[in-house]
């Protein structure tokens, strides 16, 4: 096993994360199994309780795991499939060896920061390593690490000195150190047009004949044919001049890392039709009536935003603040025949401004913001433990049925009779009620495995008015982005009804070229797939 460890100096959030992706993006090119380990030095077990103002948003894994959003970076770059402790905290290490301390494992000695913790940051890097991360089950040849963080922090230091050690008993040939700095090294990293110029920046540098001498990697000496998928991405991202927008309206928008793979699967999917993302960003508070008269300005120039926008769409969150302004825009949307998408607590609302306005219960709620209401259409899950915050959601990568075979969802993923995507939710919409919504056309296309909870809804005589209790953007990658987002920027667009009557097929000058390789070293793609999801 080769180790990579990637510090930062001077400041956190210097770049640490795009460049740990993408040195394992130019060794996986090269032909490399690559795992990669976030490890963040704070307390907390893992990001499940985080405010996504504290570092972003939080993102999910498909065992469930609640981690950093550099794993979605992780993933995004190498596409592979990473586990909860890919993701270490001190949290996790502390509480480790407390649980072998009073379990007696260390047999009635004093345990100390040296050598117990620094031991067990070792053995679970070295453990963590081995996991397979790719579809073909090998074992990773490559190991990137990155410490959150900067060097000089207090709470890093476990973490430095257990790396101090780790160089020696891996040996010299199997580690190397790249420490992410603002003064020029080694290597030179410019801001660069595009997060997907760094891979060709690195190579052009000269990175992958690097690592090849100094950790002895398998590598033959040739072009990295594979990366010219990169390149010609990058080159298309540069060129786009038709531009397609889209109002995100949330609760956390002051941040945009908030909605990081929200806003990465827009991206994926605008380039894949040829077009310049523009997300505009709205406070769903602002579109209030409380608004109007507390802040009149604000109020107009919220709609004016949303009223402008080629689609619409709201993501994920919890809380009642701003719930009442998401439903207006979602009510908007559903009037004025634009092109939605809601996401996990967005299809939520979507079922409760239906409810409301077209079934006539004037109090439909979630019993999330109302216990009371006489028409509770999305109620707490019964696993959900009320009592706990950390871990009790229903989470993870769950399976989803769909129950039409003309839906437009099942037609975007490939025409498959199943998906597999990640959840994070404790409510769910009220299946004893579902008959009242398909009598007036707003269906059901998509539930678990059980036929117990609703995955996916559309609305009959729309141009696309889509929910999803998952969260599709957390497995969408740069070539293969994900199907509800890409069809919300086909519709807004204008171009999902030639896709679909094409056989979901797009037009030649919106397909990546058949000779210029593909972001995996076991796979060719000639054009956008959306194969099954496993």
């Amino acid at each position: 096993m080769k180790y990579i460890l990637v510090t930062g100096g001077v400041i956190s959030g210097i770049g640490k994360g795009i460049i740990a992706s993408s040195v394992g993006t130019l060794l996986k090119s090269c032909g490399l199994h690559v795992t990669a380990i976030k490890i963040d030095p704070y307390i907390n077990i893992d990001a499940g309780t985080f405010s996504p103002y504290e570092h972003g948003e939080v993102f999910v894994l498909d065992d469930g795991g609640e981690v950093d959003l550099d794993l979605g970076n992780y993933e995004r770059f190498l596409d592979i499939r990473l586990t909860r402790d890919n993701n270490l905290t001190t949290g996790k290490i502390y509480q480790s060896v407390i649980t072998k301390e009073r379990r007696g494992d260390y047999l009635g000695k004093t345990v100390q920061v040296v050598p117990h913790i620094t031991d067990a940051i070792q053995e679970w890097v070295m453990k963590q390593a081995k996991v397979s991360v790719d579809s073909d089950g090998v074992e990773p040849q490559v190991c990137v690490v990155e410490l959150g963080g900067t060097v000089g922090d207090i709470e890093s230091m476990p973490f430095i000195e257990a790396f101090r050690q780790f160089q020696f008993k891996v040996k010299r040939e199997n580690f190397c150190n790249i420490h992410v700095s603002l003064v020029p090294q080694v290597i030179c990293v410019q801001d660069v047009t595009s997060v997907y110029r760094v891979p060709l920046l690195l190579e052009k540098q000269g990175v992958v004949s690097y690592f090849c001498e100094r950790l002895n990697l398998p590598v033959e000496m040739k072009p990295l044919r594979i990366l010219s998928k990169w390149k010609e991405m990058s080159d298309r991202s540069d060129r786009l001049l038709e531009c397609v927008s889209i109002a995100l309206v949330g609760k956390y928008t002051k941040l945009s890392d908030s909605y990081t793979s929200v806003i990465k699967a827009l991206e994926h999917s605008a380039l894949a039709i040829n077009h310049k993302l523009q997300v505009k960003y709205i406070d769903s508070a602002d579109l209030e009536l409380s608004t109007q008269t507390d802040d009149p300005v604000k109020y107009h120039e919220a709609w004016q935003h949303l009223c402008s926008a080629q689609g619409v769409l709201v993501p994920g969150g919890f809380g009642v603040r701003g719930t009442e302004g998401k439903m207006l825009a979602i009510n908007w949307a559903r009037k004025q025949n634009k092109p939605f998408l809601g996401v996990c607590l967005g299809m939520q609302l979507a079922v409760c401004e239906f409810a409301r306005n077209v079934l006539g219960w004037e109090d439909a709620n979630s019993t999330e913001f109302n216990p009371e209401t006489k028409h509770p259409v999305v109620i707490d899950m019964p696993e959900h433990n009320s009592g706990q915050m950390g871990g009790t959601m229903r989470l993870g990568k769950r399976r989803t049925i769909f129950t039409s075979a003309n839906g437009v969802m099942r037609k975007l993923y490939g025409n498959v009779e199943h998906v597999d995507e990640r959840h994070r939710h404790r409510f769910e919409v009220n299946r004893e009620l579902k008959h009242h919504f398909e009598n007036k056309g707003f269906q059901f296309v998509g539930q678990d495995v059980n036929g117990e909870r609703m995955e996916v809804i559309e609305l009959d005589d729309h141009c696309y008015f889509v929910g999803v209790q998952y969260h599709p953007e957390f497995t969408s990658r740069p070539i293969n982005p994900s199907p509800p987002y890409f069809g919300l920027l086909l519709a807004a667009a204008g171009k999902l009804q030639s896709y679909m009557a094409k056989g979901c097929q797009l037009s030649p000058r919106d397909t990546y070229s058949d000779h210029s390789g593909s972001s995996s070293p076991d796979e060719e793609l000639s054009e956008v797939k959306f194969p099954p999801l496993s």
